[in-house]
């Protein structure tokens, strides 16, 4: 008797835990979906929101089966759920992403195609479940790259081109000239602006056309078990989150044509009128493969980035690991990075980039369109790649305040640093195959302590300076068979010191001008 009443309990226990799906569940089948690809559903699946909505919010839910729609937009308190075997395919036909919205490409505010998936100013959004979005954007792809790009001139513009350059006479262009100008933009897969409490978690997404996941002016965004895979294809870019706070992206799979994530808030003037920055960001426990970044920031970063953590993940075959881009005329901050255990593997050119010349442009004296990179710190990083690190500031603002820290990685070539202040690099066990394993020219105040190449190269000194000052390096043992340790180039290196250094498998210590360095408690042959 007791056993039946037990079990009758434990029953009772299971039912009550089981997800009610009540009226505020939306199967879009009872609203006359069709799941067999035959059709679209666009109306369908509004009619479900609005449904949805009208009640305060709810479910709108998809079985297993194959939907096609054109541009899905959402309202606040909805969530849209994918069961396993659920595929929404996304209509090609540019028609289906008409009237234009409100949007922002490239950190240029636009109206433009309507996302995919899209919402301006709602709260408590959900994007959800084991089912799939496929974006189709190959016709995208081909049209934007092949029929926009080898037009002449305004005469053969497309209808598309006509209605986004009425929409946008009074639109504020980059400085550069680009597709903003053309008046073809692809849309981003799913873009909220404005927004907050927005949550994509365990979704399948392909075939973006443009930019897959894109918050923009967003308050608390979660993204979670994410998948995404968009094959070699123009700015496929993963995940976007542009002028944001407090965003959080974990257990993600990701490899696309572009950047796997991108941090942004706004391109030159543009991004500086908005100024609003990206803010409160970790990224962790991610796996990254191909794409032209595993995690970057910028190049569109006018309106500043700061207090971002990358941690945990793995980068296999990008192009870069960690990109920090800029150049004059963006303006903006970045600041506050900090970048730990990482595993990078086939990097295909360099691990750490921090570059504030991505474009070249001349020296002028510092204003608002002046960037500036500070605070950055990065550690534990193993793997193999070309590069190790590249950073390159501003002759009038160089890059402020950098530590490198635990990096153990096989590499062809070392850090290269120019116009960079206040750097420390510490326990450096690299291979690297050719050059030293820190190149330096025009830096000030560095402090290189137990750095070493464990594959010395015959033909190059450990670390080599040029024009720097107030140099500390320290607590080094070069491995065998090191030729020299120290190079000095140029008649501006001053203050050069080496400390408690054990010089004994060095056969020669310093190349150049000896009185530029001074020595202190070492030990040599």
């Amino acid at each position: 008797m007791r056993t039946i009443k037990n079990i009758i309990a434990v029953l009772a226990c299971f039912a009550f835990f089981q997800p009610a799906v009540g009226k505020d569940w939306h199967n879009v089948m009872d609203y006359g979906a069709k799941n067999d690809s035959t059709g679209k559903n666009t109306e369908v699946i509004k009619k479900a929101i609005e449904t949805a909505s009208s009640e305060g919010g709810g479910t709108v839910y998809f079985p297993a089966g194959k939907y096609i729609t054109g541009a899905i937009h959402l309202k606040s308190n909805i969530t849209l759920h994918l069961e396993a075997g659920a595929e929404l395919h996304f209509s090609d036909d540019f028609d289906d992403y008409l009237p234009m919205v409100e949007s922002r490409w490239e950190g240029t505010e636009v109206v433009n195609f309507s996302p995919f998936i899209y919402a301006n100013g709602v709260e408590n959004v959900t994007i959800e479940g084991r089912g799939l979005l496929d974006g189709h954007g190959k016709k995208w792809w081909g049209f934007s790259e092949v029929t926009i790009r080898n037009q002449k001139d305004d005469s053969e513009d497309t209808k598309w081109q006509k209605e986004f350059k009425r929409l946008n006479k009074d639109v504020l262009a980059p400085d550069l000239p680009g597709w903003v100008e053309k008046g073809f933009l692809r849309p981003p897969f799913i873009q909220f602006l404005n927004s907050k409490n927005i949550q994509i978690k365990d979704i399948k997404i392909v075939n973006s056309p443009f930019w897959t996941i894109n918050p923009q002016y967003c308050d608390n965004v979660n993204i979670d078990g994410v998948t995404i895979e968009n094959p070699p294809s123009p700015n496929t870019d993963g995940v976007n989150p542009e002028s944001c706070r407090n965003v959080r992206i974990a257990n993600c799979y990701i490899s696309v044509g572009d950047d796997c994530i991108t941090i942004k808030s706004g391109k030159d003037r543009s991004g500086r009128k908005v100024n609003i920055p990206a803010e409160n960001y970790t990224i962790t426990n991610c796996v990254m493969l191909r794409g032209h970044g595993g995690v970057v920031i910028g190049s569109e970063m006018s309106g500043g980035v700061k207090n971002i953590v990358i941690s945990n993940s793995v980068f296999d075959g990008t192009d870069r690991g960690i990109r920090l881009k800029t150049a004059r005329g963006r303006g903006g901050v970045v600041e506050d990075i900090r970048v730990s255990n990482i595993v990078m593997r086939n990097i295909r050119d360099q691990a750490i980039v921090l570059d504030m010349q991505y474009a070249k442009t001349d020296p002028e004296p510092i204003s608002e369109r002046t960037p500036a990179f500070r605070n950055v710190f990065i550690s534990g990083l193993t793997g193999s790649t070309k590069r190790l690190a590249r950073l390159r500031g501003l002759e009038e603002l160089p890059i402020e305040n950098i530590v490198f820290a635990d990096i153990t990685m096989e590499a062809e070539t070392g850090f290269i640093l120019e116009n960079v202040n206040d750097i420390y690099i510490r326990d450096v066990h690299a291979k690297i195959k050719t050059g030293p394993a820190i190149e330096a020219k025009t830096v000030d105040f560095a402090k290189f302590t137990n750095v070493n190449n464990n594959t010395p190269d015959a033909s190059s000194a450990v670390i080599k300076l040029e024009n720097t000052s107030n140099i500390n390096i320290q607590d080094s043992y070069p491995f065998k068979e090191t030729k020299s340790f120290l190079e000095l180039k140029g008649t501006e290196n001053e203050n050069v010191f080496l400390m408690n250094n054990n010089f004994f498998h060095v056969d020669k210590l310093i190349e150049g001008p000896i009185d530029q360095v001074k020595q202190v408690n070492n030990l040599v042959k």
